[in-house]
C-alpha cells in the first residue's frame, strides 16, 4: 500500500466528529440544525456538523461559568493542572496522525505539513504553557511597618475564543492553552470551514481529565454562534484571530454588552525587503517564495509584498521564479505534496478575483494566475507572481489571503521603508542585508509586531505574536500571552 493509499484508507475509516462539546458531553445543536462540512480536496461533503446558535452558546457559557465558579480547575494545585495538560499533550501525540488527517481533509492542507508542522506545533504549545503556568509570579509592593502589599494575577473567568480556518488546531491552541493554564474556562468557536480538529480537541480534553465545562466547543457560523458568544453578558474576554471587519464587529459587541476584553490578531500585508547587499540571493529567493506560497498563501504573516532593490532585481527574480515554478499544487493526502488546496471554494474565488484585478490594473503577470486541478472538484490556485506592482495598486494594499505575490522595486533603503510602512496593517516584515546598521535601523523604523532579519518566520513559541495598526492588538505565544488571560489584583494587609 502506498502512502497515499494509507491516508485514503485511514480517511475512509476515521469517524469524523460533528457534535458540539458542552459541559463534558457530546451534543447535537438544540435546534437540531446541522451544516455541511465541505472538503476542499475534492469539493465533497465530509460530514454534517452541529450548527450551534445563541441557545447553544448560552448553555456552553453557563457551563463554563459554573465550572469556573466551582473552582475545580481554577483552584487546582499547579502541579495537578500541569499533570492534566501534559496528559492532554500525550493523548494528542498518540492521536497525531488522526489529527493531521482531520486537518488535511478539512482545509486542504498537505498531510506532511499537518504531520510535521501544525499538529506538533499545537502539542509543543500546550506543553510550553503547561510548563509555564507556575512561572507567572506576583509582586511584592513597597511596604511599611504597618502594611504588607502584594499583586497577584487573577484569572478572568470565561474566555470566548474564535479561531480561523487556515491553521485551525494551532491557532486554537495558541489561545486555549494559555487561557486554561491561567485557570480560566473556555468556550471555543472554530471557523465553520474547519470544525473537525477543534471538536476532536474537545473530546480529547475530556479523556485527559479536564473537568466538565472547562473547555466547550461550539461549531457554527459567525452570525450565529460567534455573535452570540461576543454579545454574551457572562463572557469576560473574546480572543480572536481573523479578518479586520469581524474584529471591528467584536469591539462593537463588547461595547454593546459587558465591555468584555477583546484581543485581536487580524490581517496583514507584510513587506519582505531584499536590499542590494542581500547576503544570499538564493536563500532569500527560497524564503520569499515559501513566505507567500506556504499553505497556499493562507497565512496572516504571508510575505505578500516583495520589495526588491533595482540593482539586483533581475538576478533575484530569476532565482525566485526558479523556486516558485517547482511549487505545484497537489493532492493533500499525497505525502510528497507541498502545496495543497485552498480552504474553501469562496476563498479560491476571492484569490482568482484579485488575480483578475491585478491584470486589469496593469501589473505584469509573470507566473501562474489560474485555477488548477479543477477536474478533481477541489479548490486549487497556482502560485502566482505579479511584477512591477505600484505601491498604490490593489494587490499591494489589500490582503488576498491566497498564493499571490506582488513585487515592487525600489532604489534606496529609505524608499523601501516608506513603501513598507504605507499600509493599514502592521503584523510582520522581513529584510535581507549584510549591513547591521541598516538592519537595525530598518527594524526599528518598520511598524510591525514581528520583524525578521535574513530569514522569514524565524521565531517560535517563546516570542510574542501580534501586530500594530489594523493588524490588531494583544499577543499570542510567549509568557506575555499568559498575562492577558488574567487581571492584576492588588492586595494590602494592614498589620
Amino acid at each position: 500500500m502506498s502512502s497515499l493509499q494509507h491516508f485514503e484508507a485511514l480517511a475512509g475509516s476515521l469517524k469524523l466528529p460533528g457534535e458540539a462539546v458542552i459541559d463534558g458531553t457530546l451534543r447535537a445543536s438544540i435546534s437540531g440544525k446541522t451544516f455541511p462540512n465541505v472538503g476542499p480536496r475534492d469539493g465533497r461533503i465530509l460530514n454534517r456538523v452541529a450548527e450551534c446558535e445563541e441557545a447553544d452558546v448560552d448553555v456552553a457559557v453557563k457551563a463554563a461559568r459554573r465550572a469556573f465558579d466551582e473552582g475545580h480547575w481554577r483552584n487546582l494545585h499547579y502541579r495537578d493542572k500541569k499533570r492534566v495538560l501534559f496528559r492532554l499533550a500525550d493523548i494528542m501525540e498518540r492521536e497525531a496522525e488522526n489529527l493531521a488527517l482531520l486537518e488535511s481533509l478539512d482545509v486542504g492542507k498537505p498531510i506532511t505539513n499537518a504531520l510535521k508542522g501544525d499538529v506538533p506545533g499545537a502539542i509543543k504549545c500546550l506543553r510550553y504553557y503547561a510548563e509555564a503556568l507556575d512561572k507567572v509570579y506576583g509582586e511584592v509592593a513597597p511596604f511599611t511597618p504597618d502594611r504588607f502589599s502584594f499583586v497577584e494575577h487573577d484569572p478572568l473567568g470565561v474566555i470566548g475564543t474564535i479561531v480561523p480556518w487556515n491553521f485551525p488546531l494551532l491557532m486554537a491552541m495558541w489561545k486555549v492553552a494559555p487561557a486554561l493554564a491561567m485557570g480560566n474556562s473556555v468556550v471555543l468557536k472554530p471557523a465553520e470551514q474547519s470544525p473537525l480538529t477543534a471538536l476532536k480537541l474537545g473530546e480529547l480534553a475530556l479523556e485527559a481529565g479536564l473537568p466538565p465545562g472547562v473547555l466547550n466547543v461550539v461549531p457554527g457560523f459567525g452570525a450565529g454562534a460567534g455573535k452570540a458568544l461576543a454579545l454574551h453578558m457572562d463572557v469576560d474576554m473574546i480572543a480572536f484571530t481573523g479578518s479586520g471587519p469581524v474584529g471591528k464587529l467584536l469591539m462593537q459587541y463588547s461595547g454593546q454588552s459587558n465591555l468584555k476584553r477583546v484581543s485581536l490578531e487580524l490581517g496583514g500585508k507584510s513587506p519582505h525587503i531584499i536590499f542590494a547587499d542581500c547576503p544570499d540571493l538564493g536563500r532569500a529567493a527560497h524564503e520569499a517564495a515559501w513566505g507567500i506560497f506556504y499553505n497556499s498563501g493562507q497565512v496572516c504573516t504571508a510575505g505578500s509584498r516583495l520589495l526588491v532593490a533595482d540593482s539586483i532585481a533581475d538576478e533575484f527574480l530569476e532565482k525566485l521564479h526558479a523556486v516558485a515554478q517547482r511549487i505545484k499544487a497537489g493532492d493533500p493526502l499525497e505525502p510528497a505534496t507541498r502545496s495543497g488546496a485552498m480552504a474553501s471554494e469562496a476563498q479560491m474565488k476571492t484569490a482568482l478575483k484579485y488575480i483578475e484585478t491585478g491584470k486589469r490594473e496593469g501589473s505584469t503577470l509573470t507566473l501562474g494566475g489560474n485555477r488548477t486541478r479543477a477536474d478533481t472538484g477541489g479548490f486549487y490556485v497556482e502560485p502566482t507572481i505579479f511584477d512591477a506592482v505600484p505601491p498604490t495598486a490593489t494587490l499591494a494594499r489589500e490582503e488576498v489571503f491566497g498564493p499571490v505575490l506582488a513585487i515592487t522595486h525600489f532604489s534606496e533603503p529609505d524608499e523601501a521603508i516608506r513603501i513598507a510602512n504605507d499600509t493599514n496593517y502592521g503584523l510582520a516584515a522581513g529584510l535581507w542585508t549584510r549591513d547591521i546598521t541598516l538592519a537595525h535601523r530598518t527594524a526599528r523604523a518598520i511598524k510591525a509586531g514581528l520583524v525578521w532579519i535574513n530569514g522569514w518566520d524565524s521565531c517560535d513559541i517563546t516570542m510574542p505574536f501580534g501586530g500594530f495598526k489594523q493588524s490588531g492588538f494583544g499577543r499570542d505565544r510567549s509568557l506575555h500571552a499568559l498575562e492577558k488571560y488574567a487581571d492584576l489584583k492588588s492586595v494590602s494587609i494592614t498589620l
